[in-house]
């Protein structure tokens, strides 16, 4: 899976938490979970879980505290998946 296919697939698992769909429609890189797509932490948990299922990884908490934009997720996600 390229950078790009999981790009798409976060946005997808995020989708359903985001109170902010515009900011969703825009998504990169850059943006921030909780101050761009509004996610409150309590959904930025579930997201947290649904990605360790996706990706069949398992995400320790400190990782977790860090994985606050799509980049970061991104790199947490390259790094298990090797």
């Amino acid at each position: 899976m390229n950078k790009t296919e999981r790009i798409a697939t976060i946005k997808r698992i995020v989708a359903p938490y985001v109170q902010e769909k515009a900011a969703l429609e825009n998504l990169n890189e850059d943006t921030d979970f909780i101050k761009d797509l509004k996610i409150n932490s309590a959904h930025l948990v579930d997201i947290i879980l649904d990605v360790e299922d996706e990706f069949d990884i398992e995400i320790e908490d400190e990782a977790m505290e860090q994985m606050l934009t799509v980049g970061a997720a991104l790199a947490i996600i390259e790094d298990k998946v090797k």
